[in-house]
């Protein structure tokens, strides 16, 4: 499975974004997709999961304002993010795995992207 997130760059407090991962796998609609971010110093942490049914489950942090989808006909998992803030600002990554369950921890996903950065000025 190969990952390939989009969708990052600048944007101020408040503003919306919205980013993309492009997945390449025969069997995507029975993967668990993720997005992790990790800030400036800090760990790598959980954002958002949708199983391939279309479970999902989000981070505190980002519940409310975060929406993440897939599309599966076209290999595709979407994180819609509004009222960003200042701790929002990382660089954020997709990530796969074959289960059909949601996970929120790295070790869980095989599979990962190159990350997309995100950055968000007052």
């Amino acid at each position: 499975v190969q990952l390939q997130a989009s969708g990052g760059g600048l944007v101020q407090t408040g503003d919306s974004l919205r980013l993309s991962c492009a997945a390449s796998a025969r069997f995507f609609s029975t993967l668990t997709l993720a997005w992790f971010r990790r800030a400036p110093g800090q760990e790598r942490e959980f954002v958002s999961a949708i199983t391939g049914s279309g479970s999902s489950s989000y981070a505190d942090s980002v519940k409310g304002r975060f929406t993440v989808s897939r599309d599966n006909a076209k290999n595709t998992i979407n994180l819609q993010m509004n009222s960003l803030n200042l701790e929002d600002t990382a660089v954020y990554y997709c990530a796969a795995a074959q289960t059909n369950r949601l996970r929120a921890f790295p070790s869980g996903y095989h599979y990962w992207g190159q990350g997309t950065l995100v950055t968000v000025s007052s």
